[in-house]
């Protein structure tokens, strides 16, 4: 039977206090016990049920955590207060001095960084790869390789992993998948196709109102225990907790997940056909020249498309800079960094997102100075749209066929 994550969100009841129909707000930062040896025994972990202090957990971050863990179909999850404060823990936990990492050379500068300039300072080193070639993944592995990470469509050049195909490499040789799918909500369902470890930053499309920073770990009842631990536990210990009004305010945001995601998805289909039809040199998962078109198919949830994220590359980081400020000013949207907005934001990543993976890098992997990232709005009359930016590319002198 088909994986259908909106059912498992929607099939979530909670009640709130006073018989409300959303979930009370958990606004406290420490909780009382009727006895010492309650207290004793929360902090020892084994009293379910027992909230202790907000940091570790809240009635309003676990419930986010429960419907977040119901759409990526793991056993449960943890809230974090940022999209990089899920995915550090996570490494930090699995990964100790003398470790060794693989992961996708096309992946957020943020994490980038961290894996490249921060772990090393524990010791813990990073093997960049093309992760869209098995052999090449396979090969990087080491003895001292404990994690394999990618995300499921990469930032900013939307390349598609092969989810199944890395798990069973994973697999044998006992490592832990961690796959963040932050581009691809709905749409891909990494732990049903394998993934050890799923990670969202909430702040964009789960949340799709660019008002809260937020993250997400979903995983085992075991690892989310782990990274709870008040001794040794990553997320307890380096303190990155999501505020309670913000979960609650992610949890309504989320319902709607599952409408906002189609509207994306089929705006940026429209769209990148449209540029590719034109000659620009476009890259989008729904697009049949996309080498990893096919794969997409193969593991999406069909109802959900191909997301919202495109790129068009205009040649040279002047004329990407004219178009934006160009398009921003007829209000065709932002030129702001992030994704996942109801109106169309645009960047250029080389110079922004992306701007902590060095120029020679950028280059290697096909990061060119004129790349725009588009996420996708939720316009009502997307033909509309189509004509006013290809207005605008025709003002700054970009050609068409």
């Amino acid at each position: 039977m088909a994986f259908k994550p909106a059912n498992n969100i929607q099939d979530l009841q909670y009640f709130g206090e006073f018989g409300g129909v959303n979930p009370s707000i958990s606004d406290s930062s420490t909780y009382t016990f009727l006895s010492a040896k309650t207290m004793f025994d929360t902090f020892e972990g084994n009293a379910d049920g027992c909230y202790l202090y907000s940091r570790h957990s809240s009635p309003s971050n676990l419930y986010l955590g429960e419907a977040l863990a119901a759409m990526e179909g793991t056993e449960t999850a943890n809230v974090t207060a940022s999209g990089m404060g899920a995915i550090t823990p996570v490494i930090m936990q699995l990964c100790g001095a003398g470790d060794h990492i693989v992961s996708s050379r096309t992946i957020y500068g943020g994490t980038y960084a961290f894996l490249k300039n921060f772990t090393p300072r524990f010791n813990i080193e990073t093997c960049f790869v093309d992760i869209t070639k098995l052999d090449v993944v396979e090969a990087a592995i080491t003895k001292n390789t404990k994690v394999l990470y990618c995300e499921s469509v990469s930032n900013p050049l939307l390349e598609v992993a092969d989810i199944e195909g890395l798990s069973k490499i994973a697999k044998k040789h006992n490592l832990k998948l961690v796959v963040d799918n932050t581009f691809s909500p709905l749409s891909i369902s990494p732990a049903k196709l394998g993934a050890d470890v799923v990670i969202h930053s909430l702040t964009k499309f789960i949340n799709g109102s660019s008002d809260t920073v937020g993250g997400v770990v979903c995983g085992t009842q075991e690892f989310i225990n782990d990274l709870r631990n008040v001794n040794d536990g990553a997320c307890m210990l380096l303190g990155s907790t999501m505020d309670s009004l913000r979960s609650a305010s992610v949890l309504k945001n989320l319902r709607t997940l599952h409408i906002r995601m189609q509207q994306h998805s089929k705006n940026a289909s429209y769209l990148a056909k449209k540029f590719e039809k034109d000659g620009l040199k476009t890259v989008y998962p729904g697009l049949a020249s996309h080498p990893s078109h096919e794969l997409f198919k193969s593991m999406m949830n069909k109802q959900y498309g191909f997301g919202g994220m495109l790129t068009i590359d205009v040649g040279s980081l002047d004329k990407a800079n004219e178009l934006m400020e160009m398009m921003q000013e007829k209000n065709l949207g932002y030129l702001a960094v992030s994704l996942g907005f109801y109106k169309t934001l645009f960047s250029a990543p080389g110079s922004s997102t992306s701007s902590e993976i060095p120029e020679d890098e950028q280059q290697e992997m096909g990061l060119s100075d004129g790349l725009i990232r588009f996420s996708i709005g939720l316009d009502a009359d997307i033909e509309r749209t189509y004509n006013m930016m290809k207005s605008c590319m025709l003002k700054i002198g970009i050609e068409f066929n």
